[in-house]
């Protein structure tokens, strides 16, 4: 797969290993909202989105800086690594593994550092008031 260079891509982060793995972050300009259940897991007007093509093209995610928090969640006892955003911790919420935090990402990707993000299956994310 060949990603062209187009205005959208300006400022993508790419895998230098891999030029077609690449990813944008853009400011989320609504107030977002994330809850597990009845329960409020964040609420943000400080919410990154990120775009990424890899092996495929990703659902856009959201992630919330942990300053917009609004419960305390869980550590699960696993991490992934990915080559544009660094090591993913994971976390949980009443004992479900619900998403992930990336606490020292890859310079390239420092956006990202302390904010969450959520499995859309287990969570609703609610964009503007």
């Amino acid at each position: 797969m060949t990603v062209q260079a187009t205005p959208a891509l300006e400022g993508a982060i790419r895998n230098p290993d891999n030029p077609a793995h690449l990813m944008v972050i853009r400011d989320v300009p609504r107030r977002i909202r994330i809850y597990h259940g009845a329960a409020l897991l964040a609420d943000s007007t400080h919410a990154l989105r990120v775009l990424e093509i890899g092996k495929s093209f990703y659902d856009p995610m959201i992630y919330v800086p942990e300053a917009d928090l609004k419960t305390k969640l869980g550590h699960v006892d696993r991490t992934t690594f990915c080559p544009i955003k660094g090591e993913a911790s994971y976390v949980s919420h009443d004992g479900d593994e619900i998403g992930w935090v990336y606490r020292t990402p890859v310079a390239m990707a420092g956006q990202l550092e302390g904010h969450h993000a959520f499995w859309p299956a287990k969570v609703r994310v609610v964009e503007g008031e």
